[in-house]
């Protein structure tokens, strides 16, 4: 394994990483953006508010993409696992 393999297997895995944590993380960002422009037009300023929509929000989308996120993930998974001898040699 050279330096380059590795640093190429790293990059692979974060970059994966972050397109799995990102259908989650930008429905959130949008639902707060969303409820903090309606508590600054109404001036309701309750902290509690925002955390149940965001909440619910993540859930559906890790329910939604779910599968999605699955498969990314074994298929990585099984092309590092199924490649492994041929990198270590």
């Amino acid at each position: 394994m050279t330096e380059e393999f590795v640093l190429s297997l790293a990059r692979e895995a974060l970059l994966l990483c972050m397109t799995i944590a990102a259908p989650p993380l930008l429905l959130s960002l949008l639902v707060g953006l969303v409820i903090s422009i309606l508590q600054a037009t109404t001036q309701i300023q309750e902290q509690t508010l925002t955390f149940v929509p965001k909440i619910v929000v993540v859930m559906l989308s890790i329910i939604i993409f779910g599968s999605w996120m699955l498969s990314r993930l074994v298929y990585f998974t099984t092309n590092l696992f199924n490649n492994l001898g041929m990198w270590v040699r």
